[in-house]
């Protein structure tokens, strides 16, 4: 059996790992949450709002683990969530991500005006630029593969990223990034949907 794409890459597109409903979703409770002014500003993207940990975010990462073993082969840990509402004009500086990122989902929420904004990323090929839909992903080795944004000329652009470690690895020691358990157990927060779809299709 050859090599899959990911493993060959080190990163995949993953079409529709989030129904349309779903997406739209996510993106609504992120825009109701920046406007509330609950977020704080971005260490990488100053102007962008951004939230680590969010109760309904770290859901998702329970129901996208799955998944992302199956196109990984291998067992993961969760680590943390984290989601961002990018604005007209921001920037994401190209670098790689620290060791609790080992594995990373990043996922198109939604976008106004419905055009792209690729993510460039750096494999052991070379560059190149990926386009997401709502809904879409793209899954990469954090550490590993440097990956950027040149400056946004839309209004906003709702991502949330979805971080793993291989439970077998040297950086399994970040599983929930150190923290005790997920955001979860307290939280009367709750996913309002099915989770992600079975839309099979990667390319």
């Amino acid at each position: 059996m050859g090599k899959s794409t990911f493993e060959t890459l080190r990163y995949e597109k993953v079409a529709g790992l989030f129904e349309p409903s779903a997406a739209a979703g996510l993106f609504e409770y992120v825009q109701e949450r920046a406007s509330s002014g609950v977020l704080r500003p971005d260490y990488q993207v100053p102007t962008a709002a951004a939230s680590y940990g969010d109760p309904l975010m770290d859901q998702l990462l329970l129901f996208v683990q799955p998944r992302i073993e199956r196109l990984c082969d291998a067992e993961v840990f969760p680590t943390y969530s984290y989601y961002r509402l990018y604005r007209c004009g921001d920037v994401l500086r190209p670098h790689r991500d620290r060791k609790a990122c080992e594995i990373s989902v990043t996922v198109n929420l939604g976008h106004a005006p419905e055009k792209p904004w690729p993510i460039w990323i750096r494999g052991p090929h070379g560059a190149d630029s990926i386009e997401l839909f709502p809904g879409d992903a793209l899954v990469y080795r954090g550490i590993e593969c440097e990956h950027w944004r040149e400056p946004y000329d839309g209004y906003y652009l709702g991502q949330v990223f979805l971080h793993y470690v291989d439970a077998r690895g040297p950086n399994a020691r970040w599983k929930f990034d150190k923290r005790p358990m997920l955001n979860i157990a307290s939280s009367g927060a709750s996913l309002n949907f099915s989770g992600p779809g079975n839309n099979s299709t990667e390319e």
